[in-house]
């Protein structure tokens, strides 16, 4: 029996989780855009043969969208998040070991018996818990079970499933990828390795050690070394706190009024505040920034931020919305149209070890702030976002993201759940 990474990777997956909900999208072609409806994020098998690329701007492909009858979605992100809990937690039912390496993908430990009848059983059961398509690539390293993976979506015939368990596999595998494919190789350093003669996984594979430290630091070698199949990327578990905490998001129209932008800072820093608690950390520094829409060339006209240092951590979000109103104060500028605020945590300590000051000059976090946050974060957890809300977030919001094409949120709203008509 050799130990072995699993790379669970959930196929198309914003457009899984639409079909889901909406069977009526099997087998059509189907299209997610990002923030704003802006870019295309997500396509469909069928949206790829029609030779859309990913992150290509919405507004140049209409007419193929209109010709071909695609349907077009904005981003559902409360939908896909939930969809990946649940797949994550169908993995961590079935596998000891889950390392969540996106949204969409993870990797798991399997030290089992018969990998890929493992693999095949575990396919089965994400799709039937959770509805979602995935597909598995399985080697002894991390990089050689991505490439798996991989082989596996693009090759029906592997029936979602590719197994590198011999030597021969895995140097067909690497002849057939070329080095720019591979995790973690960039366009400049791809060139390199082509002034090199090294145009496929398995002549980087081959090269020297030595000259691959010297040319791509040890950063390299270890990569060199897992096409080798040695492991040298263990299996996180536990995700690592965060040094720094940012939310912001661009407009759904340009904000001229300070009002308007206050209410949208007030809003993104509840989230981030509600973000650092969750990773039980305070925060000893806050930023604040604004970008303009830009100008008739599409330059933006400047992006301001300004810094400070916090009397004292803290994770409290009146206190955080405070001074982030404070640094907005000074960035606005009147009749200027801006496109994005948003409000960056640093200096980031875990809320275990503050040291109070002797002598503070402002409010400062106490147990019963504590407590209340504890509250109102359990509450919206329960009842949905937004469930508490401080009313310096506004209540219409007229600056949110424009949306205009999102499907319901299935599993997390209690007025969007999903009606069946007998």
């Amino acid at each position: 029996m050799t130990k072995s990474f699993a790379l669970v990777d959930c196929n198309n997956f914003y457009v899984s989780c639409e079909r889901v909900f909406n069977p009526r999208l099997n087998s059509v072609p189907v299209a997610v855009l990002s923030n704003n409806d802006g870019c295309f994020v997500a396509r469909s098998n069928e949206v790829k043969a029609l030779g859309i690329p990913m992150g290509a701007p919405y507004f140049k492909y209409k007419e193929l969208v209109e010709r071909h009858d695609i349907v077009v979605l904005s981003s559902n992100y409360a939908l896909y998040a939930d969809m990946s809990r649940r797949v994550m937690a169908t993995l961590r039912y079935f596998c000891p070991r889950v390392d969540v390496y996106s949204v969409d993908e993870a990797f798991c430990d399997l030290d089992v018996p018969d990998q890929f009848d493992f693999a095949c059983k575990l396919r089965k059961s994400v799709g039937e818990w959770t509805g979602i398509p995935v597909s598995i690539g399985i080697a002894p390293s991390k990089t050689l079970a991505k490439l798996a993976n991989h082989y596996a979506k693009k090759h029906p015939e592997t029936g979602g499933v590719f197994v590198l368990d011999s030597d021969e596999k895995i140097e067909a595998l690497l002849m057939n990828t070329p080095v720019e494919d591979l995790w973690g190789i960039g366009s400049r350093l791809a060139t390199m390795l082509h002034s090199k003669e090294m145009y496929t996984a398995w002549d980087l594979r081959s090269a020297d050690d030595t000259w691959v430290k010297k040319k791509m630091t040890v950063v390299g070698l270890r990569m060199v070394w897992e096409l080798r199949g040695i492991s040298c990327l263990s299996l996180e578990e536990a995700v690592a706190p965060k040094k720094s905490l940012t939310t912001s998001k661009s407009f759904g129209r340009p904000i001229t009024d300070y009002q308007e932008l206050a209410e949208a800072l007030s809003a993104y820093t509840a989230r981030v505040a509600e973000k650092l608690r969750t990773q039980k950390a305070l925060a000893s520094a806050l930023s604040v920034f604004v970008i303009p829409k830009p100008d008739a060339f599409g330059n933006p006209l400047y992006t301001y931020q300004l810094d400070m240092v916090l009397p004292e951590p803290t994770a409290y979000t009146p206190l955080l919305t405070h001074y982030a109103k404070e640094l907005l104060q000074r960035l606005y500028r009147e009749g200027v149209s801006y496109r994005k605020v948003g409000i960056m945590l640093d200096g980031l300590i875990p809320e275990t070890i503050i040291q109070p000051v002797l002598f503070p000059t402002s409010p400062v976090s106490t147990e019963k702030q504590k407590r209340v946050m504890a509250v109102m974060d359990t509450l919206n957890r329960a009842s949905g976002k937004k469930a508490l809300r401080f009313a310096s977030e506004g209540f219409e919001n007229p600056w949110k993201m424009r949306q205009e094409k999102r499907s319901q949120r299935f599993t997390t709203n209690w007025d969007e759940l999903l009606s069946i008509k007998i």
